[in-house]
């Protein structure tokens, strides 16, 4: 599984590789010696010999660490040792493959670089002499981490169970919420070093026939050698020459979270080695919506999405703004704040917009120490960093207890929409320096320029902003606010309706040609 592109038919690199590997030769040891001279002799490449019934010579090669070695044993070693050979007039591999093991997954391999591929995803393949086709055992064995809740999607409300490492872990924890044969797994490799396994689950009754014709054609023009974490293959699902700082591209480790989004016409990217799912078209007030706003009752999760979107704003503008207005039109101010304002910075030596820069800076640079360090660690830097800021550089009279004031505000609502801190942060710096070179006019011209980027943005076809802009009414009820569920099931609302249409034909016209 894995191995072939969508179809059956092999990616244009697997062509490539196809064509530099040989096809598996009759002679045993010729094959076990280009095998051995292609890896090199790895010290995890291991052969194990056994001599048939017949005297056939054969080998199980496997690499040490990725098969089980109890497996192997039960289901290829011991069989081949007790079955008698000498009465049976089939080819060795037929026999092998139709009457001696009890495998469940069993594939045919014709050439080395198919023969590569199934060892290197764990599999044991079994080589006789005089035959040039061998078989893939399914032996996987390799460790990695349980399942456990994920530490960056936190809900109060709904499963502990977060996607892990391997792939057919991940595409489980799916189709256990998922019950209906419209769910759909499609796998493919990418990357012609690492040939990460990835999968590609939707909705056949949801999804959209373009959207899932155009992503497949990006996936297969990937031209990365290595796939390490799901942050390698974003910038290739974006449209070219996207300048946005936003992302048409979710991410989330969750699997309820998955199954929401595909049922409403989605498509997730799941891939071998990371716990994190790519979820695309996403769209702007996704970043928004949490699953805690199912959970509860409508018009709690109506204001709490409501006090994210005021979060959003204030994170963004109200540095800039107050560089603004203290920089240039300070009679903006009341009364009271303003005498307060002018006494802090009468008493630092820099003016307020040096003062945002460096406390900001300052405060960034504790964030990543918080967060590269080990966990007792961080703790530390937080406190150290609380008493340097909140106290020691206010007294010292370095830093104006409003400016403090204004970007500690400003750090605690970023992390309200932790999916779009990044933006955040350089929005944030954006209207800092905006603010400070042109006041209010600088604060409205980057506005504008911002606004009119996030509106021209598509992913996949799909509107970045619906379905504000367009405005779609229907789609409404679970952007700003959050209807009652008797609402959200009257009729379902799949992601290439979102724009503006409820009658939308997606067979052509519908995603954006890279240019």
């Amino acid at each position: 599984m894995g191995l072939f592109d969508f179809k059956g038919k092999t990616k244009p690199e697997e062509k490539i590789k196809a064509e530099c590997e040989p096809p598996l030769y009759a002679r045993l040891e010729k094959n076990i010696s280009y095998m051995r001279q292609r890896f090199g002799g790895s010290a995890d490449f291991t052969v194990r010999k056994i001599i048939l019934s017949d005297n056939t010579e054969s080998a199980v090669i496997t690499m040490e660490g990725m098969s089980n070695k109890e497996t192997i044993a039960l289901s290829i070693t011991n069989p081949l040792m007790e079955f008698d050979f000498s009465c049976a007039d089939e080819p060795k591999i037929e026999l092998i493959e139709k009457k001696v093991l009890s495998a469940s997954e069993i594939v045919r391999v014709t050439d080395f670089a198919q023969a590569f591929s199934f060892i290197m995803s764990g599999f044991a393949l079994i080589l006789a002499d005089g035959c040039d086709t061998a078989l893939a055992i399914g032996v996987q064995g390799f460790s990695f981490r349980s399942i456990s809740e994920s530490e960056t999607d936190v809900v109060q409300r709904g499963s502990r169970e977060g996607f892990s490492e391997p792939l057919r872990i991940n595409m489980t924890l799916v189709r256990r919420r998922l019950k209906t044969p419209d769910l759909r797994f499609e796998t493919m490799q990418i990357g012609t070093e690492t040939k990460t396994d990835i999968a590609i689950c939707y909705l056949a009754s949801a999804v959209s026939k373009g959207i899932l014709g155009e992503l497949k054609k990006r996936l297969e023009a990937i031209p990365l050698k290595n796939i390490l974490a799901a942050g390698y293959i974003v910038p290739f699902l974006e449209r070219k020459g996207d300048l946005s700082l936003f992302s048409g591209v979710g991410v989330t480790e969750r699997p309820d979270t998955v199954c929401g989004k595909i049922s409403e016409g989605r498509i997730a990217i799941l891939i071998d080695g990371t716990p994190s799912v790519l979820i695309v078209p996403y769209l702007f007030v996704e970043n928004f919506q949490t699953l805690d706003d199912y959970s509860n009752r409508a018009y709690f999760a109506t204001l709490t999405r409501l006090l994210k979107y005021a979060a959003f704003f204030v994170a963004v503008f109200t540095p800039g703004a107050y560089v603004a207005i203290a920089g240039y039109n300070p009679e903006l101010f009341p009364q009271g704040i303003l005498n307060k304002v002018a006494a802090s910075v009468a008493q630092t030596p820099f003016s307020v917009f040096t003062e945002v820069l460096i406390i900001h800076f300052i405060y960034e640079i504790m964030r990543e120490a918080g967060l590269r360090l080990p966990r007792p660690l961080g703790h530390a830097v937080s406190i150290v960093g609380a008493l340097v800021l909140g106290d020691t550089a206010v007294n010292s009279g370095l830093i104006g207890a409003p400016t403090l004031m204004v970007v500690a505000l400003t750090a605690i609502s970023s992390y309200v929409i932790p999916d779009l801190y990044p933006a955040v942060a350089v929005l944030r710096l954006g209207f800092i320096v905006a603010g400070g070179f042109g006041g209010l006019w600088g604060i409205t011209l980057l506005f504008c320029a911002v606004l009119v980027n996030m509106c021209a943005k598509k992913s996949f076809g799909v509107p970045y902003m619906s379905p504000l802009s367009p405005f779609s009414f229907f789609g409404m009820r679970d952007a700003l606010i959050r209807a009652g569920w008797r609402t959200l099931a009257k009729k379902q609302n799949l992601v290439q309706h979102q724009r503006g249409s409820e009658d939308f034909d997606d067979t052509e016209g519908y995603f954006d040609k890279d240019k």
